[in-house]
């Protein structure tokens, strides 16, 4: 499933530095991509540079931290043609004034990043269109991950007037200001959206997240990388995708520390990875039937049903039925359960009933003509745009955005199996939709030929797990950018090494934080009615946007 690369890599990746080398002051080697050093006030040069001559037209994430004598943002550039080409854009400013040009007018998915990073660090861009918090209250004092943050402080919430989102624009009584939420639309986690209605067209809307941000990066920064870690993806995204989110940890860590894994180990890996994908579209179009139609029906209990067989199988195999904690850095905890044909029986079993049941969905969603007139041209996106916002997985896919790390970055065995990657033209609430449904086909045959390998696998061959020393102390300050196709999308994993047994730096891009911030381009113009069918087929978790 590979794609072919005209170039080598190192070629590639000196093509990427060649147009901005004026812009570099010095260079630095990360474990996934070559980091350019630049100055903060040349940034949007240096980034716009790179967007038009070099390709890299993916800003995948934004990692901000702070040193002990200065603070630092990086931007992991890709290209959505061909993810393996790749370059970090490191940005060094001073401590005491942490300050530099914002990638915003460049790559419109840094806002929220940016936004992020100033809330949490302290770190102020230059030409940011919103620069204000945005997982803590407008009023909160400090900043945690700062080294000067006093946590003792008192923090003081205070009750804020509603404000017109667009009252510097319109004046007058002509608009209504709507708050939806802060509630749990569906499964999606709280989420609270400021609305500014005209009449029943949506002239403006603000997301406002945060409500149940965790400290998840901060967490695993105080966790070592052999054995503490590996428990919390599983907690980014409570849809089933925890197995997909364990591999995004697992990739990182184990290219940071040099760990091979056995290619019957990484068979298994790719098979969980599958049934986990299943659980999150089966999940995601069960609830937006509740989303889009509005009872308890049958499209609900179907999917609820079949989760419910993938979950069977999956408890079989790992102990867990929802946080797994399955893989571990070099394999797997263990093999498959003992006597193994009546397990792969059961595998067998439900897939061979699986097409009846593709059937059964898409008699009842996409035949559904409610269902039809809500989501057929609502919440249109474009290739354009989902590039601009750094959308990945069917949100991007669903607007004919052709790229899948799995093929366009292989890892695990999907290099080794037949199978295809679903686009679907329309860029609408319903492409998305068929997006899903259509992977969750896709995901049946790898997962097929997956069980039909370890049916044959010699046994004195399989190796569940290589040798891993106990205490893992990777090279100081080795950094590194990894990221995996999660059921949501890119699901990556940023990790800065300090010689110990735990990250310096920990930080993930959930695919979701991409996708909500996308929501005000589709939704405004629309009606209010269209709010909740365009959220739903973004099919955002929000434990995978706030962390």
């Amino acid at each position: 499933m590979s794609r072919t690369v005209g170039v080598t890599e190192r070629d590639a990746h000196a093509d990427l530095v060649e147009p901005i080398r004026e812009y570099v002051t010095a260079e630095e080697t990360h474990e996934n991509a070559p980091a350019v050093v630049v100055r903060a006030d040349e940034v949007q040069a240096v980034l716009s540079t790179l967007k038009a001559e070099a390709g890299l037209d993916h800003c995948a994430c934004v990692t901000a931290q702070e040193y002990a004598d200065r603070f630092e943002t990086i931007y992991h550039l890709r290209s959505y043609d061909d993810p393996t080409r790749e370059l970090s854009v490191v940005v060094p400013t001073t401590s005491d004034r942490p300050r530099s040009e914002s990638a915003a007018p460049v790559y419109r998915t840094a806002e929220w990043h940016e936004r992020e990073a100033y809330d949490l660090l302290g770190i102020e861009y230059d030409d940011h269109p919103d620069l204000r918090r945005i997982l803590l209250p407008e009023t909160w004092q400090g900043h945690p991950l700062s080294r000067d943050y006093d946590r003792d402080q008192p923090q003081i919430v205070t009750f804020r007037e509603h404000q017109h989102l667009l009252e510097d624009r319109r004046a007058g009584p002509d608009t209504m200001h709507l708050n939806i939420g802060p509630h749990h639309p569906s499964t999606h986690g709280v989420l609270h959206l400021n609305v500014e209605l005209d009449g029943e067209q949506v002239v403006g809307v603000d997301p406002d997240i945060g409500f149940i941000h965790r400290c998840e990066e901060q967490m695993c920064e105080s966790g070592t990388y052999r054995h503490q870690i590996m428990p919390y993806p599983d907690r980014w995204d409570w849809s089933g995708a925890g197995l997909a989110n364990e591999w995004a940890y697992a990739r990182a860590a184990e290219d940071l520390a040099d760990i091979d894994v056995p290619e019957y180990a990484q068979v298994i890996r790719t098979m969980c990875a599958e049934f986990s994908r299943m659980l999150g579209h089966l999940l995601a179009f069960g609830t937006y039937a509740l989303d889009v139609v509005g009872e308890f029906n049958a499209v609900w209990q179907y999917a609820v049903r079949d989760r419910e067989l993938i979950q069977g199988i999956l408890e079989d195999l790992t102990g867990q039925r929802l946080m797994f904690n399955y893989f571990r850095l070099g394999g797997v905890a263990w093999d498959l359960p003992e006597p193994r044909e009546p397990f792969l029986e059961k595998v067998h079993a439900f897939l061979d009933s699986l097409p009846e049941k593709v059937r059964e969905f898409h008699d009842l969603v996409t035949n559904n003509e409610i269902l039809q007139l809500r989501t057929v041209d609502t919440g249109y996106l474009s290739p354009e745009t989902a590039k601009a916002y750094g959308c990945t997985g069917p949100v991007a896919r669903g607007s004919g955005v052709d790229y899948d790390l799995r093929r366009d970055d292989p890892y695990g065995y999907y290099d080794q199996l037949d199978w295809d990657v679903v686009t679907q033209e329309g860029g609408d609430n319903f492409a998305r939709l068929l997006v899903r449904l259509r992977e969750v086909e896709q995901s049946a045959r790898i997962v097929e030929q997956c069980a039909d390998l370890l049916a044959d696998w010699p046994e004195d061959e399989r190796e569940i797990q290589s040798n891993v020393p106990r205490t893992l102390r990777p090279d100081p300050d080795a950094e590194i950018y990894r990221a995996v196709e999660s059921a949501k999308g890119e699901l990556g994993i940023y990790i800065r090494s300090d010689g110990t047994d735990t990250p310096a730096r920990f930080k993930i891009r959930g695919p979701s934080f991409s996708h909500v911030q996308t929501f005000p381009a589709m939704a405004e113009g629309e009606y209010v009615a269209d709010l909740v069918a365009t959220l739903g087929s973004l099919d955002p978790i929000m434990g995978d946007v706030d962390r």
